[in-house]
């Protein structure tokens, strides 16, 4: 078993990025799910999810990033993806999420992207994220 570990930075009233490094597989896919279900709890409805660490994601963490997406629409939230290793690009194309997700290769991209993001990072340091 691979390494994993997932950090939640908040910024803004609504907004979160949670930071996710490692493998994200069948052992730790329900982690990154429960942090993310805290995090829509907590009323961050507006997620990125950070995956420029990740090594290894199988089908169990796509199947969570699909959850987390599904329960942040019943939110009227939003999530975004920060990829940019061709390997993981390629599991979201071949599975067709390609099209799914809004993935950005950077967090400043997808930060650009998103008027509640750009709101938050104007009360907030969007270095520190």
């Amino acid at each position: 078993m691979g390494s994993f570990n997932v950090e939640t930075l908040p910024a803004g009233e609504c907004c979160a990025v949670l930071r996710v490094n490692g493998d994200v597989d069948v052992s730790t896919a329900p982690e990154l799910r429960e942090r993310a279900v805290e995090m829509l709890a907590r009323d961050f409805v507006h997620l990125i999810v950070d995956l420029r660490d990740v090594v290894f994601l199988d089908s169990t963490g796509i199947g969570a990033l699909v959850g987390v997406l599904r329960r942040v629409r019943a939110q009227d939230g939003s999530l975004m993806l920060v990829a940019c290793s061709e390997r993981l690009l390629n599991i979201f194309e071949v599975t067709g999420l390609g099209n799914v997700f809004d993935i950005y290769p950077a967090l400043e991209d997808a930060i650009a992207a998103s008027e509640p993001w750009q709101k938050a990072t104007k009360t907030s340091n969007p270095r520190s994220l």
